[in-house]
């Protein structure tokens, strides 16, 4: 039998808790990768997207809201991953960008995405702010993020990039 002493909107304040495990400053919810719980007499549906194809953290991320289902006695839940929409830089929070620059990862910046898909040095160092910044890879620690160097404080960093 479902509990259903939980809201949907209670359900997904909990999971919004749980932080994406490659970028553990931002949560699953603040990434825009929560999509939506659904409650039916079965049970619950956490429905959750990748902010990559083949992203590695989701076998993670699937066990840690199963937990955090598990700890609440919300049950039976299970998590449902769809790649249709797929993940989107639009769908993350502004909180989100801010704690990834302070964490030292270049947000995408929509108002650069289309120039920084085509190698424009529009990218902003997290460390120091100047635009003058260079591609060093198209893949930084994980295949979201490429690899930059700035050209004024001399530090690498990763950007995350546009999609």
């Amino acid at each position: 039998m479902v509990n259903t002493t939980y809201t949907k909107s209670q359900i997904i304040d909990l999971l919004a808790g749980i932080p994406d495990p490659e970028i553990p400053v931002v949560s699953i919810q603040e990434m825009g990768m929560l999509r939506d719980v659904v409650i039916t007499e079965e049970g619950y549906d956490i429905i959750i997207t990748p902010t990559y194809t083949g992203c590695p953290a989701m076998g993670r991320i699937e066990q840690d809201i199963l937990g955090m289902m598990e700890q609440h006695d919300i049950a039976p839940a299970k998590v449902t991953l769809t790649l249709d929409p797929a993940w989107s830089t639009d769908w993350m929070s502004d909180e989100a960008r801010e704690k990834l620059r302070k964490y030292g990862i270049a947000p995408p910046l929509h108002s650069s995405c289309n120039k920084a898909r085509f190698g424009d040095n529009v990218i902003h160092c997290p460390i120091c702010n100047s635009e003058h910044t260079s591609m060093v890879s198209r893949f930084g620690s994980t295949a979201c993020k490429s690899l930059y160097r700035c050209n004024s404080c001399l530090e690498s960093f990763e950007y995350f990039k546009c999609h």
